[in-house]
């Protein structure tokens, strides 16, 4: 269906009040913000009910504001810069009010209000029929048109709906996806701290691992050093991989949630379209994208140790004919750390040759 734009005179201060209109829109549900309007700590607004539900999707098991117990505060995530707010034991109840955002709120309504300041009106005409404005949308064809289309046009056969309220519908759709989307997008990012908790794990105990094997092969004879060599390259060969593995996981999730992000942007870009037709020409292809962008299934995370390096631990009891064939054993982790725990008591009270006799000692 093809239609052309019609415009209707402009009032002076129009533009004014759409931009006005566009600074007091809430970025959860897409409309005026309602009272009472939350400030965040980034200096960001919400309705407090739209806080609320991004609230309690991101902190599911937190007690509602009715329950009896005690329930300690929570965290999300400000959609528009996502700056993490800490919450208190009274949730969003805690956030201050804006009370003049709400005030400027009062005023653009009175001044909307009033017939000489009231928004010139927009209508998509029928390019078939030139005086007749887009008012139905046909539901078998899922395009705009007008009544004389549905009367005697291409869409006699087809069933129709009001306009808007295929409009309300699917806006209430995408707000709905979008909503699914943010939530989404603080659960992919916790994931990726979390993973990024395990590469430094994983360094970290690589690290440790490295100064037991380096203290091990320090109390051996020089014919030890090249077999020294070989275990050091295997254990970061190791290292690598799992850090190869996490942070490619890394980067997956990371590039699933700029996808994700630069699609709520869209949306909500889309969201601001006042003209209903306009809106709705584009609004199914954003509304199946982002219910494709919701069931995007990630690969899985790391198994549970995955960032253990005990595997790497060795013995240094064997005899001296088989150090050449030394090997990493998993099972001597405990062992070691025994160990450590008598030397670090031995080095309190024996001298430099008492523990170089320890060590010899601990060769055989």
């Amino acid at each position: 269906m093809n239609f052309t734009v019609g415009f209707k005179p402009l009032l002076g201060d129009a533009h004014s009040m759409d931009s006005l209109e566009k600074q007091l829109i809430c970025p959860i549900c897409l409309e005026m913000f309602s009272k009472p309007v939350v400030i965040l700590p980034c200096q960001h607004n919400l309705c407090r009910k739209c806080a609320n539900d991004v609230f309690q999707a991101s902190n599911p098991l937190w007690q509602s504001r009715g329950s009896t117990a005690v329930s300690s505060g929570g965290r999300f995530r400000c959609p528009s810069c996502r700056h993490e707010v800490v919450l208190d034991r009274h949730g969003v109840y805690g956030l201050q009010r804006n009370l003049l955002v709400e005030n400027i709120i009062d005023i653009y309504k009175q001044e909307s209000s009033r017939p000489l300041h009231s928004k010139a009106e927009q209508h998509l005409m029928c390019e078939e029929h030139e005086e007749e404005k887009i008012n139905i949308y046909c539901l078998s064809c899922e395009v705009p048109t007008c009544s004389l289309c549905k009367v005697f046009g291409a869409h006699k056969d087809c069933e129709v709906a009001p306009l808007p309220t295929i409009y309300k519908r699917q806006k209430s759709e995408l707000s709905d996806g979008i909503a699914m989307l943010v939530a989404g997008n603080d659960r992919v990012q916790a994931v990726i701290t979390q993973m990024e908790e395990v590469c430094q794990t994983i360094e970290d105990n690589s690290r440790r691992q490295k100064q037991l094997l380096n203290q091990r092969f320090e109390t051996l004879c020089a014919v030890l050093e090249e077999r020294k060599g070989e275990l050091l390259q295997a254990l970061a060969r190791e290292q690598e991989e799992k850090l190869q593995r996490v942070r490619g996981l890394i980067r997956q999730y990371g590039d699933h949630l700029e996808a994700s992000s630069k699609l709520v942007e869209s949306a909500i870009q889309s969201m601001e379209e006042p003209q209903m037709a306009l809106y709705l020409q584009q609004a199914k292809e954003l509304i199946n994208k982002v219910g494709t962008m919701s069931k995007v299934e990630l690969a899985g995370r790391p198994e549970p140790g995955y960032e253990s390096m005990e595997q790497f631990s060795v013995s240094v009891e064997h005899v001296a004919e088989m150090l050449r064939t030394i090997d990493f054993q998993p099972g001597a982790a405990g062992e070691e750390e025994d160990e450590e725990v008598a030397l670090d008591g031995d080095e309190g009270s024996a001298g430099p040759e008492e523990e170089r006799m320890d060590g010899s000692e601990g060769l055989h």
